[in-house]
């Protein structure tokens, strides 16, 4: 089945695009059938890279960079392009680029992919936010680094965040082990759920973002498990790509 995505377009940024990737599952499928594009997985590695190269395609992109994701807060500037074949070797969460038509992509498969552009187009960025990157507020740090790198300010950048875990399915049983007090207010004791998509729109706010500029797809990732990947749901589990990238 030929990748499929749904795009998104940052309202007056003509020149950057998104796409984040989904899946259908149909019944009796493996847990990576859907166009899984993660070689970290215990998929077939020919059926990944067949992915990849179709996600390629189906984008117009030729060149894309990828991070070995290790749930940190690690921030890389202009990356190296990474082959439809190989295994990325950069471990970092985020990564940001000026190049036109390199696109940064994202893995995810509960996590948030959050991704940014500069009001000009100029610049883009995307962040690998799970539950890990919000206690150690990865979404406000990368900003922070973005901007400063780039030398741009906070209240000039749009940010989308893509399909991901939903407050209904963000359980934390060991809240108290896990998270801190300073977390409460997106918790709710009574289901032990967290809401990680208010609390990345409040870190993004904190970090100086305007909310008007603030987007996100609102679909869960674990309810809707023949859309999207979910480790929540089979943690053998394959990964969706989210992707930023410049046109010109």
């Amino acid at each position: 089945m030929p990748v499929s995505f749904i795009p998104f377009v940052f309202p007056g940024v003509d020149n950057v695009r998104c796409a984040f990737q989904t899946r259908w599952q149909e019944a009796g499928d493996g847990p990576y059938a859907g166009g899984n594009i993660s070689l970290a997985t215990a998929d077939d590695r020919q059926s990944v890279i067949g992915n990849r190269r179709e996600l390629r395609a189906a984008l117009g992109l030729r060149r894309m960079a990828e991070l070995n994701q290790v749930h940190g807060d690690a921030m890389i500037f202009e990356p190296d392009a990474v082959e439809p074949d190989a295994v990325p070797r950069c471990d970092a969460d985020g990564m940001a680029t000026a190049q036109a038509g390199l696109g940064l992509v994202i893995k995810t498969a509960d996590c948030q992919p959050i991704l940014l552009a500069h009001k000009s187009g100029r610049f883009v960025a995307g962040i690998h936010a799970g539950w890990r990157g919000n206690r150690c507020d990865f979404p406000g740090s990368g900003v922070r680094r973005f901007c400063e790198h780039y030398g741009v300010e906070q209240r000039e950048l749009l940010a989308v965040r893509g399909p991901s875990l939903g407050p209904a399915r963000a359980e934390f049983i060991n809240f108290e082990s896990e998270w801190s007090d300073e977390f409460r207010p997106w918790f709710d004791a009574q289901s032990r759920t967290m809401d990680l998509w208010g609390l990345t729109r409040w870190q993004l706010e904190q970090a100086g973002l305007l909310p008007r500029n603030i987007y996100g797809i609102d679909l869960c990732t674990a309810s809707c498990n023949r859309q999207f990947f979910s480790y929540r749901c089979v943690k053998a589990s394959g990964r969706q790509a989210s992707v930023i990238w410049r046109l010109s």
